[in-house]
């Protein structure tokens, strides 16, 4: 089974459906040519039999004990075949078409009890020359007596072998016209297909503008099919557009430290340098080389978060309450730059401990390179089933054009160019944030941008710079 399965497998689509739709055809034809046959064979049956019958209780009555018949006339009156036979299968009297030669074997008679036997004797096909349908009853059981009554079925024969060809034949030809009906039909339901295999090779040529024609008055599987690839095709070609400007802007963010390394290495060789040149230069390349550092790690976390799904939970409460005393500790001289409001219930979050502690890290070290101090970070839960994480801190903030763009990897303000950091941090964020089916929030001085799945809470109004980052505590 499994090897044809796997021949019909190879056939091509359109020969399978023709081939599919050709066999239940098929199998409709035989049960309704069936049950046609049945039923006029059966009518045919029931009007012998009751011929048969009705001898029988004429016949019955007219044979005495020795097997002879009383009034001869009368027997043969009736227009049908009679014998009567003892067990073992002697004929002790005929009439009709039947003579004395037994029309039923010993055997056959042994079978019949006190309920009247149908029998058929001679082939259907091939036609047989004498064929009867006898109606057997037994006359007493001791000395056993047998009356067989019979009419010929060459009428009721003849009648099912033309209904059987005609049956056939017919079968035949419906058979063919469905085929080729059923050819059309998967033909014209395969061509829309094909017109989107040639459409799509096009595409896969090179020409990713072009997209499937889909009719727009018709809404059906292929249509539908039509609709869900060019819909595919938008969002591919819209992740790689994303994919190149995110090479474009990194090759760009990545040729300024890699350039200032190569002219610093240029100019330190250019003449003999003393122990304490030598030792300044190292220091500077040091701090190239680890802002190349920090911006790889950013790049490649990015590349971990893209496509991944929350699988760990962690309290937000907690892990929020501790990086900020580890930063603390970490950079005791500003410790005091950074105020925490926590609530005392935990709140669990669809986020690992190491991605709660970067959302953190990243929009702290933002406020502390592009805002001011007091930085205020509050935790709370402002409606059942979410969590609130809000950083907000006393700087100028972002101007509107900047805002609309802040989570975009690489955005920063033009001012902020000199400053440290690459324009990853709240990319990050975002990611993460949403990747969590939460939702990521910029407001300034009245102005609101937010991203991912939105929360039943009302924005922050003030004129202060805040992030605000919402977690559902029911996914956790």
């Amino acid at each position: 089974m499994t090897r044809l399965q796997a021949r019909l497998s190879r056939l091509p689509l359109r020969v399978r459906l023709v081939a599919g739709f050709s066999a239940a055809s098929l199998v409709v034809l035989l049960a309704a040519g069936t049950f046609v046959y049945w039923r006029v064979e059966y009518a045919l049956d029931a009007s012998l039999d009751a011929e048969l019958s009705q001898a029988s209780h004429t016949l019955v009555p007219l044979i005495g004990a020795d097997g002879r018949t009383s009034d001869p006339s009368a027997a043969d009156a009736t227009g049908v075949a009679w014998q009567v036979m003892d067990g073992d299968g002697t004929v002790l009297g005929h009439g009709g078409p039947a003579g004395a030669t037994s029309l039923l074997s010993p055997g056959q008679l042994d079978q019949v009890t006190s309920t009247p036997r149908t029998v058929d004797v001679g082939d259907f096909l091939p036609a047989s020359a004498e064929p009867y349908r006898l109606q057997v009853v037994r006359l007493s059981p001791s000395p056993p007596r047998y009356l067989l009554v019979g009419v010929r079925r060459d009428h009721r024969d003849e009648t099912l072998r033309e209904l059987l060809l005609q049956l056939t034949v017919a079968g035949l030809g419906a058979l063919l016209v469905t085929a080729l009906v059923g050819e059309r039909l998967a033909q014209a339901a395969l061509r829309p297909v094909e017109r989107y295999r040639r459409r799509a090779a096009a595409i896969a040529a090179g020409d990713t503008a072009l997209r499937l024609d889909v009719p727009a008055l018709r809404d059906d599987e292929i249509t539908r099919l039509g609709h869900t690839f060019n819909d595919m095709l938008t969002t591919l070609e819209g992740a790689l557009d994303r994919e190149r400007q995110f090479v474009t802007e990194a090759s760009h963010e990545l040729r300024t430290p890699i350039t200032l390394l190569t002219s610093r290495i240029q100019l330190a060789l250019r003449r003999p340098r003393t122990p304490e040149e030598h030792e300044r230069i190292l220091a500077e390349l040091e701090i190239d080389l680890d802002r190349l550092a920090r911006l790889s790690e950013q790049l490649l976390q990015l590349g971990r978060i893209s496509g991944s799904h929350p699988t760990a939970h962690s309290d937000l409460v907690t892990v929020a309450g501790r990086t900020i005393s580890q930063r603390r500790l970490a950079d005791p001289g500003h410790a005091g730059d950074v105020t925490v409001t926590l609530p005392e219930r935990q709140l669990p979050v669809p986020l690992a401990d190491f991605e709660v502690e970067r959302v953190v890290t990243n929009l702290l070290d933002n406020a502390a390179l592009h805002g001011a101090p007091p930085v205020e970070v509050t935790v709370d839960e402002p409606v059942p089933g979410w969590a609130r994480l809000v950083v907000a801190d006393a700087g100028p903030g972002m101007p509107p054009a900047l805002l609309s763009k802040a989570t975009q990897r690489f955005a920063r303000a033009d001012e902020a160019r000199p400053l440290p950091g690459s324009g990853l941090g709240l990319s990050l964020v975002d990611a993460l944030v949403t990747g969590a089916g939460g939702e990521l929030r910029l407001c300034h001085d009245g102005r609101h941008e937010t991203s991912g799945r939105p929360a039943p809470v009302p924005c922050s109004h003030g004129p202060a710079m805040t992030v605000t980052v919402l977690l559902g505590t029911e996914d956790a």
